[in-house]
């Protein structure tokens, strides 16, 4: 499959495994709306291995979308987490209870959380309250400790002969890792190559969009893996929000630039009473700029509905920042 192919849109009348070349599948898990979050399916020589689970109401997506390939669950090695963020890791435990012969391969600060959930959970209700969590995130299940893999900074795992390396990932959360697939030069980036929603792409390509979402981003260590990333020279990165991306050099220069302008923005309203509908008018500005830079033709309308909780969850994220700095 050419590189240049069409990115998936997604969408809950879509194959539930969309074939992504190099033996790669992405799943919608129809997280909030389609084409929103992403899990991936690595599948080699018959073994498999999921990047990311989504949240826990897309276990039966997973679990189908391996029964439409005829992969046998008992053949599924890994669930790769990149992190335990719900929208990423929450159908963890739903889908060990499932896959008997499955590892789940973690960040070392991040597998005490799925292996007790408690504080997940109840951080998570305090957000959302209990209502919405249980809405967008169902049952949050426990991953038994004796299946957790937890990884070093450069350790590799293989999937039937196919080598990946996990790199500590900071700067969204520093409970972060990234698998990098060696032998196809992909890397799978979780929330550390921003996002390119399918719906704002132009001629010129997919739209960055940063995420500075709370309660751990900091702005130098996400410059510094971004870097890593790349010192890898991938062909492909795949994002959980929404799919693979090319044209690299240019989307981790547009993620640089717009976390630098993020930062200003934060700095620049950080005593003012109303600071974060300043940081979220000033954002939505700066990005709504941007898109009419790269020939988006939305409207107004149209721009809100699709960043503007991207918007509030990032200027969330550098409140806290901006907390944590005073």
């Amino acid at each position: 499959m050419s590189l240049a192919a069409a990115r998936p849109r997604g969408g809950a009348d879509a194959p539930l495994a969309h074939p992504l070349g190099d033996g790669v599948y992405l799943i919608d898990t129809l997280y909030v709306r389609p084409g929103l979050a992403a899990a991936h399916l690595i599948v080699q020589d018959g073994r498999a291995a999921f990047v990311d689970t989504g949240a826990g109401p897309a276990a039966p997506r997973l679990l189908g979308a391996l029964d439409e390939l005829g992969i046998p669950r008992e053949n599924v090695d890994y669930l790769f987490l990149t992190h335990v963020h719900l929208d990423h890791a929450g159908g963890a435990g739903q889908l060990m209870q499932v896959l008997p012969n499955a590892r789940a391969v973690l960040h070392p600060r991040g597998a005490p959380h799925l292996i007790d959930p408690t504080k997940l959970i109840a951080g998570s209700i305090q957000v959302y309250g209990e209502a919405l969590y249980r809405q967008l995130y169902g049952e949050l299940l426990p991953v038994p400790a004796d299946r957790v893999v937890v990884t070093e900074d450069g350790q590799r795992l293989r999937l039937a002969g196919r080598t990946f390396e996990f790199f500590d990932a900071p700067g969204h959360a520093r409970h972060h890792h990234c698998p990098v697939d060696l032998d196809y030069r992909e890397v799978y980036a979780g929330d550390n190559f921003g996002i390119c929603y399918p719906e704002l792409d132009t001629p010129k390509g997919p739209f960055m969009l940063p995420t500075t979402t709370p309660v751990q981003f900091e702005p130098d260590a996400l410059h510094a893996t971004i870097d890593r990333l790349m010192s890898y020279r991938p062909r492909r990165v795949f994002q959980t929000h929404f799919g693979p991306v090319t044209d690299l050099d240019r989307l981790a220069r547009d993620l640089h630039a717009s976390i630098v302008e993020f930062v200003r923005i934060a700095r620049l309203h950080a005593m003012a009473p109303d600071r974060r509908a300043r940081i979220e008018a000033d954002m939505f500005r700066w990005l709504s700029v941007r898109l009419d830079e790269a020939g988006y033709p939305g409207d107004l309308a149209t721009r809100h509905a699709l960043i503007d909780g991207d918007v509030q969850l990032n200027t969330a994220g550098l409140e806290v920042w901006l907390n944590r700095a005073a």
